[in-house]
């Protein structure tokens, strides 16, 4: 069964240095915190079966929605409906923290990816 969950959201992902790492699951939501390296993206990609909320905590950088750059700094919230196609690349001198929110969940629970090459090795999905 699923866990509550109840915490300083915020300060998880601006402390955490991997590229993902899992906090919460429940059977329609998952909330993950992610670090992307300065210089670095996540990469163009779409997901036909999961929506994504993403909160930006520090950092700088672009969100790339079905070819439209916007600009993202702390407070940015980006919401990608499933089938849009996105990336979010770190345009600053820092990490860019985020937290995101997949539902339903995308990730197992417990999944941790310290860097981007090693989520696209091991993805761990649903």
């Amino acid at each position: 069964m699923f866990k509550p969950f109840s915490g300083d959201i915020v300060a998880m992902a601006k402390e955490n240095s991997y590229y993902r790492r899992e906090v919460a699951t429940a059977q329609d939501s998952q909330v993950v915190v992610m670090s992307i390296p300065a210089g670095s993206e996540v990469g163009e990609e779409v997901h036909d079966d999961v929506d994504q909320n993403l909160l930006f905590v520090a950092g700088t950088g672009k969100a790339v929605l079905n070819g439209v750059e916007s600009p993202i700094a702390a407070g940015t919230l980006v919401m990608v409906p499933r089938g849009t196609s996105h990336n979010f690349i770190n345009t600053g001198s820092e990490d860019l923290k985020i937290v995101t929110i997949y539902a339903p969940p995308r990730h197992k629970v417990g999944t941790i990816h310290k860097t981007l090459d090693e989520a696209e090795h091991k993805p761990e999905h649903y």
